[in-house]
């Protein structure tokens, strides 16, 4: 297929199974670098949200650029400490009573959703001896996304403490506060988001030692005003001379990583479909989720070129469907198809559902090099189950 200008513009497949995710060590490199920068000018610390991007294989790369991980579970922490080394910060709607002692082990940052949470936790954590920050997660109620389900601060919000429930009087052992607002957005979304934060618990923060801005700055997007990301991280300094974080993650793998598939056979029903050996619902979830259209290499939309397709998926599900597109030259059984910026929110969410396999890993190196660092069988379907 023609290949659009990209990171893999001159990616050869043949050699590859599929399907199977690529990434591109040049490309991820780029991104830390550009992350690295902000961190650089601005005095700020980023930490990687391993919910967005967890491929473990390259965290000897991250680290050097990154100063740790942000993790939403026991399990997301253990991966932090054990295979990233250095930072680890902990946040959870609530914690499991049994699981809590472990996170505690794994966490230098712990985050409460609750001032209930932090109260029920804090004999816990002062027994324990070591030395966790702890936070809370605030709300602003200040909404810059667009779509409802990625909305931490929309109406009736589980997420983070609302002012009319901020209780000052239960600070004691709290040296942070965390907010996050935003979702694949730019710095202006900041811009906005912070006056409102400052109003709201600017009061509290004489009492911390660190904020975290949270996640979803899409930094290393091609229009992303990082300028302005700059400006408004060492103004708020001036203004509260505190640790400031951020933990984006899809910016840490954006254009990183391709899914690369192969057409197992073509159907009509009134348009020509062709089944792949790939799948919307188990590989690349966001695909119904979110939903939207991915881009392929070469591809357009219908009617941009003569071949039209529906792609539809490896699964029983009637809307296992990626999408309708357009190619220069028909499509044939065995033709290989180039997903682009599949690197994140792919290999974190996808699943065995109807024990379809999941795709290979494998990673390209600065030097062109490509090496599968996982294959996927039988025994990773059975050992989900009982």
């Amino acid at each position: 297929m023609i290949q659009r200008k990209t990171f893999f513009g001159d990616l050869d497949t043949a050699d590859l199974p599929t399907p199977c995710y690529l990434v591109d060590e040049g490309a991820l490199l780029r991104n830390l670098e550009i992350l690295d920068s902000v961190q650089k000018r601005s005095g700020c610390r980023i930490i990687m949200a391993l919910k967005g991007f967890a491929m473990f294989s390259v965290f000897a790369l991250i680290r050097r650029y990154l100063q740790g991980v942000a993790a939403s579970s026991l399990d997301e922490a253990r991966l932090g400490f054990e295979e990233f080394g250095r930072e680890v910060h902990t946040f959870a709607p609530a914690y499991i009573e049994s699981e809590f002692p472990a996170i505690l082990q794994y966490s230098d940052h712990v985050i409460f959703n609750s001032f209930t949470q932090w109260e029920h936790f804090r004999p816990r954590i002062l027994s324990h001896g070591g030395a966790v920050r702890c936070g809370i997660r605030v709300n602003p109620e200040h909404s810059e996304v667009k779509v409802p389900i990625y909305d931490p601060c929309g109406p009736f919000s589980r997420l983070g403490v609302t002012i009319d429930n901020f209780l000052e009087d239960r600070l004691d052992g709290i040296s942070g506060l965390h907010f996050h607002t935003l979702c694949e957005l730019n710095a202006d979304s900041l811009a906005r988001t912070l006056p409102v934060f400052e109003e709201k618990f600017g009061r509290f923060l004489h009492r911390m030692e660190w904020v975290n801005f949270g996640g979803g700055h899409h930094i290393t997007r091609h229009d992303y005003d990082v300028d302005l990301l700059c400006r408004l991280i060492t103004d708020f300094k001036t203004r509260h001379p505190l640790e400031v974080y951020l933990e984006p993650g899809e910016a840490v793998a954006l254009d990183t990583g391709v899914l690369i598939a192969s057409v197992l056979d073509i159907v009509r029903n009134r348009m020509d479909i062709a089944i792949l050996d790939t799948s919307a619902a188990a590989h690349m979830p966001d695909v119904l989720e979110m939903p939207y259209r991915p881009e392929i290499a070469g591809a357009g939309r219908p009617g941009q070129y003569p071949y039209a397709y529906r792609l539809g998926g490896l699964t029983c599900l009637a809307g296992d469907v990626i999408g309708d597109y357009s190619f220069p030259e028909p499509l044939e059984v065995g033709s290989r198809l180039v997903f682009l910026d599949m690197g994140h929110y792919t290999m974190v969410k996808n699943n065995t559902f109807n024990g379809v396999r999941l795709p290979s890993i494998a990673l390209r190196d600065t030097r062109g090099t490509v090496r599968i660092v996982r294959r996927f069988g039988y025994e990773d379907y059975r050992n989900r189950l009982s």
